[in-house]
């Protein structure tokens, strides 16, 4: 039976770390939407043209080592604004969400262009500062060089980036569920948003 929970926010808003955690405590299967185009992302900067990419993007393409980098975030964000790219994508998201036994799908339009029928949608987000904070940690675990402020103005033109695309703007579909995880610690945020889907699935 199908069940698709959708899951929106910006960067580094907890999204991706909940969308896990609630698919693995529901046995759902789950897909990491901006692993697309961060794929997309780092095929154009191999020199591939987006839309090709997008439409020639294969299981392998998201295995890539170096999908979480920040110059492929980068990318990812860009290549996202293009209409021809997220069209190239929508089929294989729509067909993922609607597999029998579950899907939890995160990303930045799923509530609102990619499955507007989910089941449970969540909008997940936190302060640019906390949300800086927490990608700069990540970042510096792994490695990178790069400074608080640097993160936070990172930070800040994905947000005005992918709310003030053209096509598919980021923005919590009406009837999603806001949580706000800034002050949540990650235990917190899964409860919580177990909560908000339990109640759905008691009520369906």
């Amino acid at each position: 039976m199908a069940f698709t929970i959708a899951i929106d926010g910006p960067a580094a808003s907890g999204k991706g770390t909940v969308s896990k955690a609630v698919a693995a405590r529901l046995g759902f299967a789950h897909l990491d939407t901006g692993l697309l185009y961060r794929a997309v992302g780092r095929r154009m900067l191999d020199g591939v043209d987006p839309e090709e990419a997008a439409r020639a993007l294969t299981a392998k393409d998201l295995e890539a080592a170096d999908l979480r980098g920040p110059d492929v975030a980068e990318a990812a964000s860009k290549v996202a604004a293009i209409a021809q790219v997220r069209e190239a994508l929508v089929d294989f998201q729509r067909a993922f969400a609607r597999r029998d036994g579950g899907a939890v799908l995160d990303g930045r339009d799923i509530g609102t262009v990619i499955c507007p029928e989910a089941e449970v949608k969540l909008f997940v987000t936190a302060g640019a500062e906390v949300r800086a904070e927490r990608r700069f940690l990540e970042l510096a675990a792994r490695g990178h060089k790069l400074t608080r402020d640097e993160v936070l103005a990172d930070i800040r033109a994905r947000d005005a980036r992918d709310s003030g695309r053209t096509t598919a703007p980021m923005r919590a579909a009406e009837d999603a569920v806001i949580l706000d995880t800034s002050e949540l610690c990650v235990d917190e945020a899964v409860a919580a948003a177990l909560r908000v889907i339990e109640a759905a699935r008691a009520a369906g």
